[in-house]
Parts: C-alpha cells; structure tokens; sequence
C-alpha cells in the first residue's frame, strides 16, 4: 500500500485509541467508552464531536428506560481513514528498517 497518508485526525493518541477501541466493536455505550479509554465525560464528548465532522464516527441517543444513552460507532469513513492510517505507519517502520539496515551495511561497526 505504497504512499499510504496518516490521518491528522488519528495522530492525536486519544482519538486513534477511541477509535481502535470502536473499531472491535459494532455499537458502543459512551460510558464504557469513556472507561475503556479513561476519560472524562466532557473530554470525551469534545472528542466525539472532533471525530463525528468528518464523519469517522456515528452517534446515537436514545433511552434504556427512562435514562437517556449514547451509543458511538466507527463509519466505513472512520475505519478506512483508521486502516490508511495503520499502513502509513507501517510505511514508517519498515522503511526506517530497510534505511537502517542500509546504513549498517556500508558503515559497519563503529571503532573501539
């Protein structure tokens, strides 16, 4: 996957765990969200609003009896964005691998 971009969404370590956590689910309820990643309720809602623009992730309110709910699911948008950005670093390690192994085959050891 040649040329693979980062997503500058997903550089930020917070939203790239909140969507890898959504990313194993179907739908899930904010609060355990929020558990999962250990957030604040507010952090997390900024967050979501943040990654809900682009339309990374989808939200759903409702109720479970007479309390409301949120329910967060990561769109076809999120997970190709999230897939693109997984190989675009796997693009950073290998290729500093092989630059790597490169310069060590034409410089050798350094002198004792």
């Amino acid at each position: 996957m040649a040329g693979a971009e980062l997503s500058p969404l997903l550089v930020d370590p917070t939203r790239l765990s909140i969507v890898s956590l959504l990313a194993a689910t179907q739908w899930a309820e904010f609060g355990w969200v929020r558990d999962s990643v250990g957030m604040s309720d507010s952090a997390l809602s900024k967050q979501v609003t943040t990654l809900s623009k682009p339309g990374y992730i989808e939200v759903r309110k409702g109720y479970v009896g007479k309390r409301p709910r949120t329910w967060l699911s990561l769109s076809g948008t999120g997970r190709s964005a999230l897939e693109a950005h997984i190989a675009a670093l796997h693009e950073i390690v290998e290729q500093s691998r092989q630059t790597g192994e490169t310069h060590q085959a034409h410089t050798g050891e350094p002198p004792s």
